[in-house]
């Protein structure tokens, strides 16, 4: 079994800065790309924010290149979201995705969100 858990959503106001963290834990011997989603409201699409692979470059959403940054830890089963110049559009629950190989298949594991919001 592979685990994931977000920490550090919350509320900040037009402009600040929020960091997101994700821990992937368990049944890991392998991962191959680690990444942040968002939900923007009920019934909307989930969306790809930015994605780092294990090998090549990262990749970002349009609407927050040059605002948000997505960085592996040292212990690489970690990944944050810094983000920076936040706006009230960038309001969702914030997923983290992991495609592990857990010693049986790859399969992508998620967490169960962080809400954002972003408001004065």
């Amino acid at each position: 079994q592979v685990q994931v858990a977000e920490s550090g959503g919350g509320l900040v106001q037009p402009g600040g800065s929020l960091r997101l963290s994700c821990v992937a834990s368990g049944s890991i011997y392998s991962i191959s790309k680690m990444a942040w989603y968002r939900r923007q409201g009920p019934g909307k699409q989930r969306e790809l924010v930015a994605v780092i692979p294990s090998v090549g470059t990262t990749n970002y959403a349009a609407s927050v290149q040059g605002r948000f940054t997505i960085s592996r830890g040292d212990a690489k089963n970690t990944v944050d979201l810094q983000m920076n110049s936040l706006k009230p559009e960038d309001t969702a629950v914030y997923y983290c995705s992991v495609r592990a190989f857990s010693g049986v298949i790859w399969d992508d594991y998620w967490g169960q969100g962080t809400q954002v919001t972003v408001s004065s």
